[in-house]
C-alpha cells in the first residue's frame, strides 16, 4: 500500500521549468528519486535514462525497464511523495509484456542483442499478440554486450537482460541455433540445424561479426583474441589469468581497443597500436583524442599511435602461441595475449544468396522506419542496417551505426510499425557511451563529417564538451563529466532546436533553451 514519505532537505517544490534533481527519501534505505518539472508541472520518479516524465514509459534507449512514477506535493514546509518503499527502492517497474499468443501473426526476430530485446519486448508492450521467434547463434539470452568490452564481465547472469522464465512469460521462444538462408518467396528462415520458421513479419538483427587481421601469425597463433561474446570474455581472462601480470597487446584505438584497455590496465602491461595520430581521431579529431589517451595513460597503458602491425610472431617457450606482435617499424612488443579491436563487418552472410541486394559493406539498405527496400514486412536493424539519418546535418544521408542505443531504439521503432502500422514511430537521436578513465557520452551523428569544432569546459581535467559541427550546424557532442549539456543537446537534436557555433562561441548555454515539446526529425 502506498504510503507517504518526505523528502530530505526540501521545503518547497521551487525547481525551474526543465530542471532535474535527484533527492533522497526520508526513512528508505538507499531511497532516491527524481523530481523533474515540466511544463510548470513538477513530477517524481525513480531515475535513470530515458523516459517519459508524465508515465515513466521508455522514451529511448538503453533502459528496457519504465521507471515508477509517485505523487508529489508540497505540506507544512516540506515536500513529500507517496508510494510504496519496494517500488521506491526499486526504482523501476516491471513492463507488462505477459501474453499467450493467439492468431495467425508470426514475427520471427533474425539474432538475439540489443535490436532484437528492443523489437520483442516493445511487440508485447505494444500489445502484439502475434507468435514471436527469436533465433540467436549465441548460447545465452540477450545481452548486455556494453559490458563485455568495458567491464570484461564473463559471468551470463551479470549481463543478461532477461531470464528464461521472463521470455516464457511473454510467449516468446528463445532459439539456440545459426540462420543459414532466408525464403523471401515462401518467407520461411531456414537454420543450421534444419529447422525452418515461417514468418509474417521479419526482423534481420544479426548484428556484426569482429574483424580479423590478414597478417602473418594472426590466424595461427593461439591468444589471439576477438571480443564479441561471453566465450571471447571468458578466453581473454583465462589467458590473463588470476595472477595477472601479463604483456597485452591491443591491437586498434577505437572504442573497444580503449574500453579494454582500461579494463586490463590493472595488475598488467597494457600496449595500444593504433594508425591514427589519437585514438579516436577519425570520429572526434586528435585535440579530444588526446583527452582519451592522456586519460587511459594515467593507468599505465602504452600508445604505439601512427604505427601499423605487420606481423605476429610465437613465444619461444611455446610455438603454438604468440609470444610478440612487430610493427612496421621494426619495433617488437612483448605479448603474452593479443587483443584485436580492429571493427566489425555487417553479419548478412545467409543474405548473400537470397536475392536481396546488399551494400558494399554487406549492409542492407532500409527507409526510415527500418523496413528493407522491396520487402515488405521485412526489417534490418543494428549494425546490418544502412538507413536515412534526418538528425543535424545528416539531410538523409545514407549511414550504419554500430551503437547498441541505436540498435535498440531501430528495434523499438520496428515493433511500433508492427504492432500499430498507422502510428509514425518515434524519432530518436543516436546516442552512445564509452568507459576510458571517465565515462564518455556522445550524441548525433556525422554521415557528412564535421569540419568545426566548439570544445568547451577544462579539457586538461577531462571535463569538457565538444560541438561538432559541419558549417554553422552542431551535428554531433562529445561530453566527459558535463553530462546535462549531453542530454539536452540530444534532445535539442531531436526538436531541431540546437543552438549553433555561432551562438556557443558568443557565449549562450544549451543548459538555458527551452525545450518545445514538438519533435521535428
Amino acid at each position: 500500500m502506498a504510503q507517504e514519505y518526505k523528502i530530505k532537505g526540501l521545503s518547497a517544490l521551487d525547481l525551474k521549468n526543465g530542471e532535474k534533481r535527484e533527492v533522497e527519501v526520508e526513512g528508505i534505505e538507499n531511497g532516491k528519486v527524481l523530481l523533474a518539472r515540466v511544463g510548470g508541472t513538477t513530477h517524481a520518479m525513480s531515475s535513470n535514462s530515458c523516459f517519459n516524465v508524465g508515465t515513466g514509459d521508455v522514451e529511448d534507449a538503453p533502459a528496457l525497464d519504465p521507471l515508477a512514477k509517485f505523487e508529489v506535493y508540497e505540506k507544512s514546509g516540506a515536500v513529500y511523495i507517496k508510494g510504496e518503499e519496494a517500488t521506491i527502492k526499486a526504482s523501476r517497474r516491471n513492463p507488462n509484456v505477459k501474453c499467450a499468443a493467439q492468431g495467425q501473426e508470426k514475427v520471427v526476430v533474425v539474432g538475439g542483442g540489443s535490436g532484437a530485446m528492443g523489437a520483442v519486448q516493445a511487440l508485447r508492450e505494444q500489445g502484439f499478440k502475434g507468435d514471436i521467434t527469436m533465433i540467436s547463434k549465441e548460447p545465452n539470452l540477450p545481452i548486455d554486450r556494453t559490458k563485455l568490452s568495458k567491464a570484461l564481465i564473463a559471468d551470463k547472469s551479470k549481463v543478461e537482460w532477461r531470464s528464461q522464465e521472463w521470455f516464457d512469460s511473454a510467449s516468446i521462444a528463445t532459439i539456440s541455433d545459426e540462420v543459414k538462408s532466408v525464403d523471401f518467396k515462401s518467407k520461411t528462415v531456414s537454420t543450421k540445424s534444419g529447422k525452418s520458421y515461417s514468418y509474417t513479419k521479419l526482423i534481420l538483427a544479426s548484428g556484426g561479426t569482429p574483424k580479423v587481421l590478414p597478417l602473418p601469425g594472426f590466424k595461427d597463433l593461439s591468444n589471439v583474441f576477438l571480443l564479441r561474446t561471453i566465450p571471447h570474455v571468458q578466453a581473454i581472462l583465462g589467458a590473463v589469468g588470476e595472477k595477472k601480470g601479463k604483456n597485452v597487446v591491443i591491437v586498434g584505438s577505437s572504442f573497444i581497443g580503449m574500453e579494454v584497455a582500461n579494463a586490463l590496465s590493472s595488475g598488467n602491461t597494457v600496449s595500444v597500436i593504433g594508425m591514427e595520430s589519437t585514438p579516436l581521431e577519425q570520429v572526434m579529431g586528435s585535440e579530444v583524442g588526446k583527452i582519451f589517451q592522456k586519460l587511459v595513460s594515467k593507468s599505465g597503458v602504452k600508445f604505439y599511435m601512427g604505427a601499423s602491425v605487420d606481423s605476429a610472431k610465437p613465444s619461444e617457450d611455446d610455438k603454438s602461441k604468440v609470444g610478440s606482435v612487430t610493427l612496421k617499424d621494426g619495433t617488437s612488443l612483448p605479448a603474452d595475449l593479443v587483443v584485436l579491436g580492429v571493427g566489425v563487418t555487417p553479419a548478412t552472410e545467409y543474405l548473400q544468396e537470397t536475392g536481396i541486394p546488399l551494400e558494399k559493406d554487406g549492409s542492407v539498405k532500409t527507409n526510415e522506419s527500418f523496413e528493407v527496400e522491396g520487402q515488405a514486412g521485412v526489417y534490418a536493424i543494428g549494425d546490418i542496417a544502412t538507413y536515412p539519418y534526418h538528425g543535424p546535418g545528416g539531410n538523409g544521408s545514407l549511414t550504419r551505426i554500430e551503437h547498441w542505443n541505436v540498435a535498440q531504439n531501430a528495434g523499438r521503432c520496428v515493433a511500433a510499425s508492427i504492432a500499430k502500422p498507422n502510428v509514425a514511430p518515434k524519432p530518436f537521436i543516436p546516442v552512445f557511451w564509452s568507459a576510458m578513465g571517465s565515462q564518455l557520452r556522445y550524441c548525433g551523428n556525422t554521415p557528412n563529417g564535421w569540419d568545426d569544432l566548439v570544445l568547451q569546459g577544462q579539457p586538461d581535467e577531462a571535463k569538457f564538451a565538444a560541438f561538432y559541427g559541419k558549417g554553422d550546424t552542431v551535428v554531433a557532442l562529445a561530453s566527459m563529466q558535463m553530462d546535462p549539456v549531453m542530454s539536452q543537446s540530444a534532445e535539442l537534436m531531436r526538436r531541431d532546436k540546437m543552438l549553433s557555433l555561432s551562438e556557443l562561441r558568443n557565449g549562450k548555454s544549451v543548459l538555458d533553451v527551452g525545450l518545445p515539446s514538438e519533435i521535428k526529425i
